[in-house]
């Protein structure tokens, strides 16, 4: 048994064990320790990664080798060395990221920082407006921006039950990475996508809560129509990395086809003679708010 090497992937983290799904059914592993000792500035091993690992026995075993990510959602976090990068889902199909009607209002700019880092790792974006049944018609009317953009909206609700059949749709089948704010109504969510889905996910939520300066659970979960969700903690941000200002404009759809027909090269975009992003807004091809959004976020106003 102990020359026995098969590949899987990583669908839950408990305390430094993980569980990997392979073709021979779920294996509890642990990290080899030459893995252990590489250092990184970020996670070496995450939710999502596919893995080579040596059997032990039928149901345990170690992890020998990491494959090389595709893409992953991360967040930053500050580290006695530095920016330390988190990576909360490996190699997902999807992001969805969640945002209330009302209770909490809409923070569209953090929404906005979101895609920014789906469109850095080349994660396609969903977008669901949850609440729906508590939204204003003017609440409603900014989230309409979004799908000329490319990134699809979603309005749901979990009390009422409208979007919940399309957003089931939607996950069927595909490695998705669910986050938001706290407060949003991402477990009810899911409860109404699958019965009980939601109930699993606040159980791990408040295992990880009670326990949280030793246990630390992370979890990929599987649904009925195929796929599979996993619920990130509520986030207040997610942090740019590795993004000079410069380039912040090839993260917004709508402002990339126009850099190019910019007078400078060395455009800001913010009140030079020429500027074919500014031409852009004021001739309404690209939205007020988004252009708010750019400005604010590359010189340090968003919050």
């Amino acid at each position: 048994m102990t020359d026995k090497y098969i590949w899987g992937w990583i669908t839950k983290l408990l305390s430094g064990f993980y569980t990997v799904q392979t073709d021979q059914g779920d294996v509890i592993c642990q990290l080899r320790g030459k893995l252990k000792r590489h250092r990184s500035a970020g996670d070496i091993i995450a939710l999502g990664d596919h893995v080579r690992i040596q059997l032990l026995t039928v149901d345990s075993g170690v992890i020998e080798e990491i494959a090389p990510r595709e893409r992953a959602l991360i967040r930053t976090a500050p580290s006695a060395r530095g920016v330390y990068r988190q990576v909360l889902l490996a190699n997902p199909d999807q992001a969805v990221f969640v945002f209330a009607c009302a209770q909490p209002s809409p923070h569209l700019r953090m929404l906005d920082r979101f895609l920014i880092v789906a469109e850095q790792q080349g994660i396609p974006a969903v977008i669901v407006a949850n609440k729906i049944d508590l939204a204003s018609p003017e609440v409603l009317k900014k989230f309409e921006i979004y799908p000329g953009l490319g990134y699809p909206v979603i309005y749901a609700s979990a009390r009422t039950g409208e979007g919940v059949a399309e957003l089931r749709e939607q996950l069927a089948g595909k490695i998705s990475a669910l986050a938001g704010p706290s407060g949003v109504g991402k477990s009810s969510l899911l409860n109404a996508v699958q019965p009980e889905l939601g109930l699993a996910v606040r159980e791990v939520s408040q295992a990880t809560e009670k326990g949280r300066h030793t246990t630390v659970i992370r979890q990929l979960f599987p649904l009925k129509g195929g796929g599979y969700v996993a619920d990130l903690p509520g986030m207040r941000m997610l942090a740019l990395w590795d993004i000079q200002p410069e380039e912040l404009d090839g993260y917004f759809p709508e402002l990339r086809p126009l850099v190019q027909d910019c007078l400078y090269n060395d455009c800001t975009h913010q009140n030079e003679q020429g500027c074919a992003v500014i031409d852009g807004v004021n001739r309404g091809i690209v939205p007020a708010e988004r252009y708010e959004s750019y400005l604010r976020i590359r010189y340090g106003e968003d919050g």
